[in-house]
């Protein structure tokens, strides 16, 4: 199965999964309450703006990250890094990049020599974030990764090292704590608007499509890390995390996958998993590849409950809160949870401040997976200490 994924994962980077192969593998409504000002960054001279290189040039990044752009107050495109060349040549022109700012795989380490870049946004196979991350510490570019941080708790701490050796910033793209209607519901629950906080129940689920070259790569579990739950789990255990404040003492992990369906030869389709926390509170979570799009987070506390569903689109979200007032639809200002995201990286690193979300906040998302994954193997529940770390 190794073999042949590597063939796929060829494939998918070059129809648009990631760009390119990477590098030889082993065989009109009323608002809401305003968004906390630290979500809210104000804009600044466009002179004075970052400059952005994004590395790999699949569907996420073509039709989210780069229109994206336009909106930001802090960033801009200014270099594009993917193994197809006409691909590349085609987008540059959309977005005023120049032709000698775009770079293959093989020459990206030379991006050290452009000072016009000042982050590096890496947009690759999960198995690929570590390697592209350190390369980019090594051109003394600051680095935004997406999510999940890496494949294993060591690449993540790889990164880490890295950054504080070349003493460049690391955040990772948790784009839904930029979100406005996310935003406001933990605002809400943090205000003890639903009084004190019992349970969370979230799901995320879709179908895993073989047919799609962004989902032949999270086949193979040497690319991917895991299935479901590191791609679209990790919003569900974010949501527990970030709605309570607080972080796990237990998990317990069940995996449930189709038998004989060729899609989960390596990687788990459903996973179902709880998760404890000092305060008593208890997450029922899940992930899925194959049911069908769900994406929604529930809230419950001694005086009433909240619901995101949608909670995680890249648009449209609702939050709905439910007291003994009764039913309010929470009506929230549309806008651009990339944008915000980016523009708060930015400007971390202009103020020289530690960003939201830094590679502490993913490696310790990569230990509680991993965690459950032990649990699900085990059949029993696991143990976590204040990192996130085995007890």
């Amino acid at each position: 199965m190794l073999g042949s994924g590597l063939g796929l994962i060829g494939s998918a980077f070059a129809q648009g999964g990631g760009g390119g192969p990477v590098r030889e593998l082993p065989p009109s409504q009323p608002t809401g309450p305003p968004i906390p000002e630290m979500e809210r960054e104000m804009p600044i001279e466009p002179g004075r703006r970052l400059g952005w290189a994004v590395v790999g040039l699949g569907k996420f990044a073509l039709n989210q990250i780069l229109p994206s752009f336009g909106e930001s107050r802090s960033s801009k495109l200014v270099a594009l890094v993917s193994g197809n060349r006409q691909k590349a040549e085609q987008v540059a022109p959309r977005y005023g990049v120049e032709t000698h700012n775009l770079y293959d795989y093989q020459s990206f380490d030379r991006i050290a020599d452009n000072p016009e870049v000042d982050v590096v946004y890496v947009i690759l196979p999960n198995a690929l974030h570590a390697e592209y991350t350190v390369r980019a510490f090594k051109a003394g570019k600051h680095v935004f990764c997406e999510k999940p941080m890496a494949v294993t708790v060591e690449e993540c701490e790889t990164m880490i090292r890295a950054g504080r050796e070349a003493g460049r910033k690391l955040m990772v793209a948790y784009r839904a704590q930029f979100e406005p209607h996310n935003v406001e519901a933990i605002r809400r629950v943090r205000e003890g608007e639903i009084g004190a906080l019992h349970l969370v129940t979230s799901d995320h689920g879709r179908i895993l499509d073989p047919k799609d070259p962004a989902d032949q790569w999270r086949m193979v579990k040497s690319l991917a890390g895991g299935g479901s739950l590191y791609d679209i789990g990790i919003y569900s255990l974010q949501a527990a995390r970030y709605l309570t404040g607080e972080e796990p003492v237990e998990v317990f992990g069940q995996i449930v996958n189709k038998k004989d369906d060729p899609r989960f030869r390596e990687v788990e389709d459903r996973m179902a998993f709880q998760v404890r926390f000092p305060s008593g509170a208890i997450a029922n979570l899940s992930s899925s590849y194959s049911t069908s799009s769900v994406k929604r987070i529930q809230a419950f506390g001694e005086k009433g409950s909240l619901i995101l569903d949608a909670a995680t689109e890249y648009e449209s979200n609702k939050l709905t809160l439910r007291t003994e007032k009764g039913r309010q639809e929470v009506k929230m200002k549309e806008q651009s949870q990339f944008a915000a995201e980016m523009d708060h990286f930015s400007q971390s690193v202009i103020d020289n401040r530690e960003p939201k979300t830094p590679g502490e906040e993913g490696l310790r998302d990569i230990r509680i997976m991993q965690a459950i994954y032990r649990s699900a193997q085990e059949g029993k529940p696991i143990a976590l200490d204040a990192t996130g770390s085995l007890r």
